[in-house]
């Protein structure tokens, strides 16, 4: 009898998925909504004991280290709004990184922008190819989301290897932590937001600096919309006046590649 090298390959790949289908839903998928209690006159930012702990046990982050004015600049892209070009001037102009978290619909409707993004030496990062609520859809959809977005970015930039994901809508559990980390991606959450999404809602850009500002501490991950013209209008005197502070703008590699996560993630159980 003939040994079918392909065949027997198919099945292994079909052993793995499945055990790796098993494994998942070991864990629970009792939705999680990302939330925090802000940081105020410069202290971080905390999101109790619960959460921490979840994101030591996945090497998720939310925030870096307390002890160093270093900040890393984070941007959700679910579509355009006319914007991000003026906020990726501002980066050129300040030299400053960022990380852009894409969805399918952003990678297909400004293919030009990803390449600028990568081109410029910002990381893009998934969020997702439709923006689902990943605790209702299944192990094989997941890795589908995330798949699509890493394949549609390497035929745009080149770049195989997309490590950093952003659930969409905030919302995770330890059922979709476990399927993305096996996929090899480092959850990246947030310590600074505002609500900055609503486009019919834009209040100028004093408003923006000013919900930025009152939330700055040391460590922060800030999350933007880029479909705010709040924020990209508000951007380079934001950046100018946190350099000013003493504050210096690090890329996400500088925490994953350094091996500081871990130590971060650590410290977060504490």
């Amino acid at each position: 009898m003939k040994f079918n090298f392909k065949l027997f390959t198919i099945l292994i790949l079909l052993l793995f998925v499945s055990a790796a289908n098993a494994a998942a839903e070991n864990f629970s998928n009792q939705p999680i909504h990302w939330g925090f209690k802000r940081a105020t006159e410069g202290q971080p930012a905390e999101a109790g004991k619960q959460l921490d702990d979840l994101t030591a046990k996945y090497g998720a982050f939310y925030k870096a280290d307390p002890a160093k004015k270093e900040l890393y600049l984070t941007f959700d892209n679910g579509y355009e709004n006319g914007y991000t070009a003026k906020v990726l001037d501002v980066l050129k102009k300040e030299k400053v990184p960022a990380t852009f978290f894409v969805t399918g619909h952003y990678l297909e409707s400004e293919p030009e922008l990803v390449k600028r993004m990568v081109k410029e030496g910002h990381i893009v990062g998934n969020h997702s190819w439709s923006h689902p609520d990943m605790t209702q859809i299944s192990n094989e959809r997941i890795r589908e989301e995330l798949e699509k977005v890493r394949a549609k970015t390497e035929e745009l930039t080149g770049k195989k290897e997309m490590t950093y994901l952003r659930p969409p809508r905030g919302i995770l559990s330890e059922r979709t932590m476990t399927i993305a980390k096996g996929q090899g991606y480092t959850h990246v959450l947030w310590s600074l937001a505002y609500v900055d999404w609503k486009t019919d809602q834009q209040k100028g850009a004093q408003y923006a600096y000013d919900n930025i500002m009152k939330q700055i501490h040391p460590g922060a991950v800030l999350l933007l919309h880029t479909v705010s013209k709040d924020n990209a209008d508000a951007l380079e005197r934001v950046l100018q006046d946190l350099k000013k502070q003493g504050y210096a703008f690090k890329s996400l590699d500088d925490l994953t590649k350094k091996g500081k996560v871990k130590k971060i993630t650590e410290e977060q159980k504490e």
